[in-house]
C-alpha cells in the first residue's frame, strides 16, 4: 500500500489533501511524505509511524538510543551528513543504522562498502537526526579523543574521570581503586571543542560556562552499556568536568557479596526482617552507599512489596520498582517527593540522600506510618551519625521510635592477589591488633582466610613472628600492591537501651559507654580483621577510618 493511501485509510489526511500533495509532487520531484509535511497536512512523527507500518522498518528515538561510540567512528562524517544517517551499534556481521530514508540504496551501499557488514536500517526523525550527527561527530579528532578517554576509564575499571583545565592544558585523571591517578594531558586548544562535544552528548547548555550543570548520556564500550553522569564546574582556568562511570551490564551484587563479616551480615539481615523502621547507610562520597541500597532493594523486592525510590540522580534502573528522580529546578525536592510518595501506598521507601532536616523529618514520619525507609546519609561512624541525627531532629522521641539500624561503610584498597606476600608485622601493627582484641578474635576464624598466590605463606608465623600480607607490586596492579577495593563496615542495631538513651537525649559519651559494654564492633575493628585476613593493609585502614 502506498504511503498516501495508508494515511487516508487511517484518517490522518483526506482525499482532497492527498490530491493536492500529488499535484505538488508533479511540479516538485520530492518525496510525497516530505511534501505533506511542508503543506502542514501531517507531522514528521505521523510520517515515520506510517513508514514503519508500510515498510516493516522499526522507528528509533535517537534521544533515547544507546550508541556504541566505536561503531559511530566506523562511518565517516561525510557519509553520515550526505545521507542523513548515524550508526547505532554493530555485532555479528551486522550494523544497525538510523536513517531518514531506509530505502536509500546509495546510502546502504556506502555503509556496506565502508564496513563490510550487512545493514539493518531504522527510521529516525529528521530533527533528531541532525542533532545526533552534530552530537556524535562534532569533529573526528574530538570524538576520537573522548572515545579514547572513556575506553581507558572502562578498561581500568575507573569509577570516574576528571578533566581539569590548567594553564598549560587539560589534565585527565582517573579515580581507580579509590585513588586519583593522572594519566593524560591534552592540548589547551582541545578545551572548548571537547567540552562542547560532551555537553551536546549530555543535552546541556553549550553556551553556559558560568554556572554548574549536570547531565548524562549512555554509550557502549565492548558490548558493555556504560551510563555516564556529567558534572560541569566553572573555575578560574575555565570549566572543569567530572564523568561518573557506571557499567549497567554488571550484575547487581547480593547482600552476601557486600564484604560484610558474618556478624555484621547477621545483624543487617535482622534489621531487614523488621516490618518498619529506618535503616540508614552512612559514609563519605564514593563509599558505594547507593550500591548497598540497590542490593538491599533487590533482596527486599517481591510481588508483596510496593517499593518506591527517590533519587538524585537515578543511577540504576530496577525492574519492579517505582523510581522517582528529584528535580529541584521544578520544585521536586526529596521532601516534596517523599510527601507525594506516601499517597502511593508504599511498603518500602528508599531515599538516596537524606541531607537536610526537612527530608529527615519526613522520613521519620514515613516510618511511623508502619513503613520501612532505607536512606543514605553523609557521615563517618554509626555513633557520629546518631549524634548528628539527634542534633538535626527536634523531637528525640520520634527519632528513638523510628530508627532501627545504622550501617557505616568505607572503601579501602584491596591487596593485589597476584603479588601478595606474607611479611613480618611491625611493632605498631602488633600493638594495634592487641589493643583492639583482633589477634584471637572469633570474627577472624570465621573470615575468608589470607589471600595471595602460590608464594603467599598461609601460616601466620614466620620464624615465630606474627605476619601480615602486603602486595609487593607487579604488572597486574601497576606496581601499587593493590587492585580493587573492599568495604569496611559497622552495623549498629538500635536495641531497647540505646533507644532509651536516644529518646532521653543522653550525652553521646553515655551512648558510647553502652556500646562498649555490649561489645559493639566498630568499623576500625572490621578493618583490622580484614587486614589480619590479608584482604587489605593496616596502612589503608588507618588512612581511611577516623
Amino acid at each position: 500500500m502506498r504511503i498516501g493511501e495508508l494515511l487516508v485509510m487511517n484518517g490522518i489526511i483526506n482525499e482532497e489533501q492527498l490530491d493536492q500533495a500529488l499535484k505538488e509532487q508533479a511540479r516538485n520531484p520530492k518525496k510525497l511524505g516530505g511534501i505533506m509535511i511542508e503543506l502542514g497536512f501531517i507531522t514528521e512523527r505521523q510520517l515515520v509511524e506510517a513508514l514503519e507500518f508500510q515498510l516493516g522498518v522499526p522507528v528509533v528515538n535517537l534521544n533515547e538510543a544507546v550508541f556504541d561510540l566505536a561503531t559511530v567512528q566506523i562511518i565517516d562524517e561525510s557519509i553520515a551528513r550526505k545521507h542523513h544517517l548515524v550508526p547505532i551499534s554493530s555485532g555479528g556481521g551486522k550494523i544497525k543504522v538510523a536513517m531518514i530514508d531506509p530505502l536509500n540504496k546509495e546510502a546502504i551501499k556506502a555503509i556496506q562498502m565502508a564496513t563490510g557488514m550487512s545493514v539493518q536500517p531504522f527510521i529516525a526523525m529528521r530533527m533528531e537526526m541532525e542533532e545526533a550527527i552534530n552530537r556524535y561527530y562534532g569533529s573526528d579528532t574530538t570524538a576520537e579523543t573522548l572515545n579514547e578517554i572513556i575506553q581507558a576509564g572502562v578498561y581500568q575499571q575507573a569509577r570516574g574521570i576528571h578533566i581539569e583545565p590548567h594553564e598549560d592544558g587539560l589534565m585527565v585523571k582517573y579515580r581507580i581503586d579509590n585513588t586519583l591517578k593522572s594519566k593524560k594531558t591534552l592540548s589547551k586548544k582541545m578545551h572548548e571543542t571537547l567540552f562542547r562535544h560532551i555537553k551536546l552528548l549530555s543535552n546541556l547548555n553549550v553556551s553556559e560556562r558560568r554556572l554548574p550543570q549536570n547531565g548524562r548520556f549512555q554509550i557502549k564500550v565492548d558490548h558493555k552499556q556504560i551510563d555516564i553522569r556529567v558534572s560541569t564546574l566553572p573555575s578560574i582556568n575555565g570549566e572543569s568536568l567530572f564523568l561518573h562511570l557506571t557499567d549497567e551490564s554488571e550484575p547487581q551484587l547480593t547482600i552476601s557479596e557486600l564484604d560484610f563479616s558474618e556478624l555484621n551480615l547477621q545483624k543487617f539481615e535482622k534489621a531487614l526482617k523488621l516490618p518498619s523502621g529506618m535503616i540508614l547507610i552512612c559514609g563519605p562520597d564514593g563509599s558505594k552507599n547507593t550500591s548497598m541500597l540497590y542490593s538491599t532493594l533487590t533482596r527486599l523486592a517481591s510481588e508483596n512489596h510496593r517499593i518506591i525510590t527517590i533519587e538524585d540522580p537515578i543511577e540504576l534502573r530496577m525492574p519492579g520498582i517505582t523510581q522517582v528522580e528529584v528535580n529541584e529546578q521544578l520544585g521536586l525536592t526529596f521532601a516534596h517527593a517523599l510527601r507525594s510518595v506516601l499517597r502511593q501506598d508504599p511498603n518500602i521507601v528508599m531515599v538516596s540522600d537524606i541531607h537536610d532536616r526537612e527530608t529527615f523529618e519526613m522520613a521519620i514520619k514515613t516510618t511511623l506510618t508502619g513503613r520501612m525507609v532505607l536512606g543514605a546519609i553523609y557521615g563517618g561512624s554509626a555513633i557520629k551519625t546518631i549524634s548528628r541525627l539527634m542534633d538535626m531532629n527536634k523531637d528525640s522521641h520520634l527519632l528513638g521510635a523510628s530508627l532501627s539500624c545504622v550501617v557505616a561503610q568505607r572503601l579501602v584498597r584491596r591487596i593485589c592477589r597476584q603479588c601478595a606476600q606474607s611479611v613480618t608485622a611491625t611493632e605498631d601493627e602488633i600493638k594495634l591488633f592487641e589493643a583492639n582484641q583482633v589477634l584471637h578474635s572469633e570474627d577472624q576464624k570465621n573470615g575468608k582466610g589470607i589471600i595471595g598466590n602460590f608464594r603467599t605463606l598461609v601460616s601466620t608465623q614466620i620464624s615465630g613472628k606474627l605476619t601480615v600480607t602486603r602486595g609487593t607490586g607487579c604488572i597486574v596492579c601497576k606496581d601499587t600492591g593493590y587492585r580493587g577495593v573492599v568495604a569496611l563496615q559497622e552495623v549498629l542495631l538500635i536495641d531497647g537501651k540505646l533507644r532509651e538513651l536516644i529518646t532521653g537525649q543522653r550525652p553521646i559519651q553515655e551512648i558510647e559507654s553502652h556500646l562498649v559494654q555490649i561489645g559493639y564492633k566498630t568499623i576500625l575493628y572490621d578493618g583490622l580483621i580484614k587486614a589480619r585476613e590479608g584482604i587489605t593493609t593496616v596502612e589503608e585502614v588507618l588512612k581511611t577510618v577516623d
